[in-house]
């Protein structure tokens, strides 16, 4: 003899099975888990990866997965710090991504990204965001880069970013890949601006921060220290790595 008593239950528990599959299916939440991007941090010179913390939270926020990279800026040469420091930090975060990577740097960092894209190109760059960055060199280094405690503070890499064409950030070439360059126009270091013809961030010129090949540039009122913890130019950021421009 069938008991009917049980088929409303059964049919209860059938709903409830669908009902928790269209929750739990990775369609429902696509949206939620697909990743935006990969995204690299690299810091500046005699700054650390916590320095860019405030930035890599934003993107993260925006659905990037982020790394932020942390390397020994002072002790090395800028082809070292990219070869032995840079590329197997990138192998160790994201390992071999077939999808190109995304970049936001400030001041060297960007210099090491441009040497990435030259002696390291099994690493595909998608979009960067430079921050600062001496493209063309500094003249602070011009004129301070002999001087001990010069290089006792910047170290070699430093030494490395003067505005001579055999100078490292004049040999590396245009950019081969979509970039966009964010610099201040105020500075903290009175006595290094007097180094830097035009206006300038306390390192570098807004000239000097241009490359040919780039696709936009955005100055704005900030000093070369603290730029990247600006929440405009962490919003303008954003936006180039989502649209490939500035929101001007």
């Amino acid at each position: 003899m069938k008991n009917y008593n049980r088929l409303p239950n059964c049919g209860w528990l059938m709903a409830f099975g669908w009902l928790m599959l269209s929750i739990s299916s990775p369609l429902a939440h696509s949206k939620e888990q697909e990743s935006a991007g990969n995204v690299v941090l690299l810091h500046g010179l005699a700054r650390t990866a916590g320095s860019m913390d405030s930035m890599g939270k934003h993107l993260n926020k925006a659905g990037y997965k982020v790394c932020n990279i942390d390397y020994p800026s002072r002790k090395h040469r800028i082809e070292n710090l990219t070869s032995e420091f840079v590329v197997p930090e990138i192998q160790q975060c994201f390992g071999d991504v077939l999808t190109p990577l995304h970049f936001v740097t400030h001041s060297l960092g960007g210099i090491i990204v441009r040497q990435l894209a030259v002696e390291h190109q099994q690493i595909k760059i998608g979009r960067v965001v430079m921050l600062s960055p001496p493209n063309q060199g500094s003249e602070v280094v011009d004129k301070l880069g002999t001087w001990g405690l010069f290089e006792w503070i910047n170290g070699p890499a430093g030494k490395q970013l003067g505005t001579t064409e055999d100078a490292i950030p004049n040999q590396l070439g245009p950019a081969t890949f979509e970039l966009g360059i964010i610099t201040g126009n105020r500075s903290i270091n009175l006595i290094l601006s007097t180094l830097i013809p035009g206006p300038d961030d306390g390192k570098v010129s807004i000239k000097n921060a241009r490359l040919d090949g780039m696709q936009d540039f955005l100055v704005v009122e900030q000093t070369h220290p603290f730029i990247m913890a600006n929440d405009t130019v962490q919003s303008q950021t954003l936006h180039f790595l989502q649209n490939g421009t500035f929101q001007h």
